[in-house]
């Protein structure tokens, strides 16, 4: 029997949990609408209110904060971004998900991108004068950035967007599993989780909003979720959701560190090396060795990584957030390797071994070409 492929793309989608699966078959058994008012009717009510506590107690938002569950992380920033009706202008960063880089736009505001800095954060004087340009701003930053795990630092951030009168949407899909979460504190008017980035399925997600906001609707239509997102709600996935919540918990990075530092032994740089950064996300480039042809060399060796974002229709290309950190020149050549809850130690040290064989060879083909060109 072939081995197992090996799974360093959590960032992408983590497999879900075989605790996530047993609370979701549980849920399913109930077999009825969360809002008929019958006994089954009720007791999928209870699994619905359950579900939304045990996930606003995963973000500690319980008291400050509300919850409206959604089909995953991109409606949730939709929902977000729908809030900015009453703002005079729009403003996100370059390094935010597509979700909100391409949908800015489509709200009828006027939009600036604030710019990164070559270590992959948020260039926050830059911000501070966008900011300042005039107008009430609707902002959306990204908490930890999806290619390259870097941690934008939110509470300055939503400090200088409330004294502009402002409000902060944070997208915190990448966050959720990585790095505490306290709403409250982070200070942030809105942010967005999804469900299948911490092991539980795909097609869940939540919008968690300030108890002090007022939220319409995107999705209008019946009473689900305070009218706030019309549709018969997800039982089984939203309580597979808040079963992952319960498991999700920053993991150990020793053995990632120690992998990066073999990668920078063979002459690979770590993007975003010099800023905060989350464990699980390792982004790197080499300056001859194009992201196409090393994911090619990986997945025929069974081991499973990106080059980035994994909502880019499956195509490898240039990555538009290197690019935005000044890293044009190796854009095109970026891996990023993403670990979860179905990681080992001995799981970075077979990528470390596979990649560097890899390498090996294609040094040796590019020497034989110059020999022969020679």
């Amino acid at each position: 029997m072939a081995n197992a492929p090996l799974y360093l793309d959590h960032a992408a989608t983590s497999p879900i949990r075989p605790q996530v699966r047993e609370a979701m078959l549980r849920a399913w058994e109930i077999g009825a609408n969360a809002s008929s008012v019958h006994a089954l009717g009720r007791k999928a009510k209870l699994r619905l209110e359950e579900a939304r506590n045990a996930v606003l107690a995963f973000v500690n938002g319980v008291g400050p904060a509300r919850l409206v569950f959604t089909s995953g992380g991109t409606e949730a920033n939709q929902l977000a971004l729908s809030q900015s009706r009453g703002f005079d202008r729009m403003i996100v960063s370059a390094g935010e998900h597509d979700s909100v880089y391409k949908a800015a736009e489509s709200y009828g505001l006027p939009v600036a991108y604030a710019p990164l800095l070559r270590s992959g954060l948020v260039d926050t004087e830059a911000l501070h004068q966008l900011l300042n340009a005039g107008g009430k701003p609707f902002v959306a930053v990204m908490w930890v950035n999806n290619e390259t795990g870097v941690i934008n630092p939110i509470r300055e951030i939503a400090d200088q967007v409330h004294a502009a009168g402002g409000w902060l949407h944070v997208d915190a899909v990448q966050a959720a599993g990585k790095v505490a979460i306290d709403f409250e504190a982070l200070g942030a008017d809105s942010l967005s989780l999804a469900a299948h980035k911490i092991g539980g399925p795909q097609g869940v997600g939540a919008l968690i909003y300030s108890a002090d906001r007022d939220i319409h609707a995107a999705i209008p239509g019946g009473g689900q979720e305070f009218g706030h997102r019309a549709g018969t709600e997800n039982i089984a996935g939203i309580a597979g959701f808040a079963e992952a919540t319960r498991h999700a918990r920053p993991a150990s990075d020793a053995a990632q560190a120690e992998a990066e530092a073999a990668l920078k032994a063979l002459g690979a740089t770590i993007v975003g090396e010099e800023a905060p950064r989350a464990s699980g996300i390792t982004c790197f480039t080499v300056p001859d060795w194009t992201a196409q042809l090393q994911l090619i060399h990986m997945d025929m060796a069974g081991v499973c990584v990106s080059s980035g974002s994994a909502c880019s229709s499956g195509k490898v290309k240039s990555s538009r957030v290197l690019e935005a950190m000044g890293l044009s020149e190796v854009a095109d050549k970026a891996l990023r390797v993403s670990s979860g809850w179905t990681t080992s130690a001995a799981d970075w040290q077979q990528f470390i071994e596979v990649w560097s064989t890899g390498y090996a060879k294609h040094h040796a083909r590019q020497a034989g070409r110059v020999k022969e060109s020679a």
